[in-house]
């Protein structure tokens, strides 16, 4: 089954790819077998919180539902990258830096949202992979999250 076929299964759709305001970074890079992402942000106009600080106006099931869109924004720029998600063998790392509260300790959760899609849509060997969720006392443009991935690509 194709990604793209996944995506449909789910119920899911892919945001336009999020466009940089510089034109010294892109969305992504490839080097040999691994594709390399840029920080995403939430998605606008995808129904999800895009900017606050999570702990205190933005809530840990709202920002879990922004991660997942943020892994859809990803995937938009993979794909309008590679023309084509089927390329990717394997989810190797994930980075989740959440705009948090003090006191707010609870980012792995926050996180989950993004690496619970990769795990529904690339399935459980592929979909599986390492990562860090760390809290950040201001993010750029006061976005409520800020993720970034790594993938394998076939050769």
């Amino acid at each position: 089954m194709t990604i793209r076929k996944r995506l449909d299964e789910l119920g899911l759709r892919l945001p336009s790819p999020f466009v940089y305001p510089s034109a010294n970074r892109t969305g992504c890079v490839v080097a040999q077998h691994l594709l390399y992402t840029s920080g995403h942000p939430p998605p606008k106009d995808f129904g999800v919180t895009v900017k606050g600080k999570v702990g205190a106006g933005v809530s840990e099931e709202d920002a879990y539902a922004a991660a997942r869109a943020t892994a859809l924004n990803i995937l938009a720029s993979v794909e309008a990258e590679l023309g084509s998600l089927d390329r990717i063998t394997q989810v190797v790392k994930v980075y989740g830096m959440v705009n948090s509260a003090p006191g707010f300790d609870r980012q792995f959760a926050v996180i989950d949202g993004a690496s619970d899609l990769f795990f529904e849509l690339f399935g459980p060997k592929a979909g599986q992979h390492a990562r860090s969720a760390v809290g950040m006392f201001e993010l750029p443009r006061q976005f409520c999250m800020e993720i970034e991935a790594i993938f394998e690509l076939k050769a």
